[in-house]
């Protein structure tokens, strides 16, 4: 069986990962992208980074993209 493929990660989505966190979570959003990819634990809040092709062996789902959730409005904005 071959390992999915999760090239199309995006900021702010969130994944499940297939072992728990010491803090008991699975659950992380992506923060950070490139040859590593930052993670932060939806439970703790620990930041993490890992190397894409290892983190495409952890990933048991995507819960949902980023744009998904709507966009918070900038304070900086005219109008």
């Amino acid at each position: 069986m071959k390992p999915m493929k999760y090239a199309d990660l995006g900021l702010n989505d969130r994944v499940r990962l297939r072992k728990p966190h010491p803090c008991g979570s699975t659950d992380w959003r992506v923060v950070r992208l490139g040859a590593d990819i930052g993670l932060k634990c939806e439970g703790c809040g620990r930041r993490v980074l890992l190397p894409r092709s290892e983190l495409e062996r952890r990933i048991k789902q995507i819960l949902s993209r980023g744009a998904d959730e709507p966009a918070i409005a900038s304070d900086d904005e005219d109008g």
